[in-house]
Order: structure tokens, then sequence, then C-alpha cells
């Protein structure tokens, strides 16, 4: 299912930013505002640069070895992307995560050791860390997939602005998980989250602009 969400700012003023999901089935739909974007954020080229960058989620959650892993603690001082999806998902995410793990090929590989790349799974009953360990060595093993209880999944995905549902059946009784697809950028320099992709980034968008990121510069 693919339905729209909306971004609000809080500010007097401020723009709205539009949020995507994807999914199968189901009825288009709007959602609460989720997230505060300032009037002075602005788009530059695929990336939407925050003026009020979001704070890295203080999230511990399992990774595909079965072992805790501190998103806060073992990102820090890393440049970060991340990203919350499902292995089921049929479209958005597989071809996020591919663009991205293609982009990230062509760094020099100084530059691959310290870039994160770590994908949230919005659908943990079925992406065990087993399931999520297999579906990301067919796009890049090197990502970090993470898995855990749904609420604090739900909770820090939220504060990033992305909104994300329970998984629910559809009317053919499909399970699908809806949910945002922005992948978040976060500075190694101040590890807050300064950049936003939409879905519709492609593997020359990320190519052009990772190594800004990696240096904690700006697109």
């Amino acid at each position: 299912m693919r339905k729209k969400t909306f971004a609000a700012a809080v500010l007097l003023a401020a723009a709205t930013l539009t949020l995507s999901a994807c999914g199968s089935g189901g009825d288009d739909k709007d959602a609460s505002p989720v997230s505060a974007v300032g009037e002075d954020s602005a788009a530059r080229g695929a990336a939407t640069v925050l003026d009020q960058p979001f704070a890295k989620p203080d999230l511990v959650l399992t990774d595909t070895t079965g072992k805790k892993y501190d998103l806060r603690k073992e990102t820090a001082g890393h440049p970060t992307l991340l990203y919350f999806g499902y292995t089921h998902c049929p479209d958005v995410c597989p071809l996020t995560m591919n663009n991205i793990a293609v982009a990230k090929k062509q760094l020099p590989a100084a530059m691959q050791e310290k870039l994160r790349v770590v994908f949230v799974t919005t659908d943990p009953a079925r992406d065990t860390s087993a399931a999520l360990g297999t579906w990301l060595k067919g796009i890049d093993s090197q990502v970090v997939g993470l898995t855990g209880g749904f609420p604090a999944i739900q909770t820090a995905a939220r504060g990033v602005g992305i909104s994300i549902e329970a998984p629910h059946k559809d009317k053919n009784g499909k399970i699908v998980s809806t949910h945002g697809t922005q992948v978040v950028a976060f500075s190694p320099k101040t590890d807050a989250g300064y950049l936003l992709y939409g879905e519709d980034a492609t593997v020359d968008d990320y190519a052009k602009d990772l190594p800004k990121i990696i240096n904690g510069q700006k697109p």
C-alpha cells in the first residue's frame, strides 16, 4: 500500500514535507503530522537539508547475529544512513537498499569503512535476525539489520519524522507494513540527522552525495 503522510512544521509559517509509504493493497489515506521541518529547510538535489536536525534515536535492538546493537553507541562519530522497511516489501525497500549498496561500492575503501548503513525492520514478527541476515546478504552484507519490539521501533521512527504502522492484513489477506520511505543521513560531526532522501533518490544521487556525507558536509 502506498499512502501519503505529511511532516508538518511546528514553527510559525513553516513548510510541510510530503512523505510516502510502501506496501501493497488497500486505500490511500492521510496520516497525522509526525515531524517538524522548519521553513528554512531546503532541497539540494535529491536531499532535503533540515534546518533543525533530528537527534539520533536512542534505540537498542537485535542485529542479524542475534546480538544487541545500540544504535547511538555503535554509530557514534560515523556517517550513518538509517532506513525503516521490511524484507517482504515488493518494491521501494529493496530498490532503496540496492541503490545505496551500489553507490556505496563506488566509494574508496576507506570511505566505505567509515560509513554505516542501518536497516530497521517495520515487520519484526517476520523479520527475525536470520531472515534479515539472509535478505541483506543479497544486497550488502555490511548493512546492519535490526529487529526487536515494534513499539520501540515505531517510537524511534517517529523521532526522525517517519510514520510507521503495525503490520496488518490487507483485503486479500496479505500481511503488509505501511511506513515512510525516507532515508535519514546522520552527520559524523554532530551525530544528528540533517538530510532526508525520498524514495526517488537514485544510485547517482547517493554516489554524488555520499563523499560529502562521510565528511559531514551538506550535499
